[in-house]
């Protein structure tokens, strides 16, 4: 069986988080989406499941952050640097805030932080393994 991943956020607005994945590239997954939950489909390997916050707090007890806090930072790699930008300004089109961090190009690496409309924070990349192995080098 392949590993996967399923990352659990709390949202506020559960119909608005979901266009805004989908705005982003993820694909709903019906079969464990209700008005409580929606899971998006990254990849074969990686879902995001989003929650109401009545559903995250049959889960745990701890307090959801607010909006402005930072847990953790999520990333996810890209094919193109022209990528990680489209996917930036897809985040800023749809109630996303786009460069929370600064853009960081590294020549072999070039990623952009974003955060969806509840804060969760994500690192879109773009990687040049070739580059990565001669950068190492300098």
């Amino acid at each position: 069986m392949t590993r996967m991943i399923f990352v659990n956020l709390p949202v506020a607005d559960l119909k608005a988080s979901m266009a805004f994945y989908t705005a982003l590239g993820f694909e709903n997954n019906p079969q464990f989406t209700d008005e409580t939950a929606a899971c998006m489909v990254w990849s074969e390997a990686i879902h995001v499941m989003l929650l109401t916050h009545d559903k995250w707090r049959t889960f745990t007890d701890r307090p959801i952050p607010p909006s402005s806090s930072s847990e953790v930072m999520l990333a996810l790699s890209f094919d193109s640097r022209d990528a990680v930008d489209a996917v930036n300004k897809a985040a800023a089109d749809n109630g996303g805030t786009a460069d929370i961090n600064p853009v960081q190009d590294l020549g072999f690496m070039y990623n952009r932080n974003l955060a969806d409309p509840d804060g969760h924070v994500w690192e879109m990349m773009w990687m040049d393994m070739a580059a990565m192995g001669d950068a190492q080098a300098s």
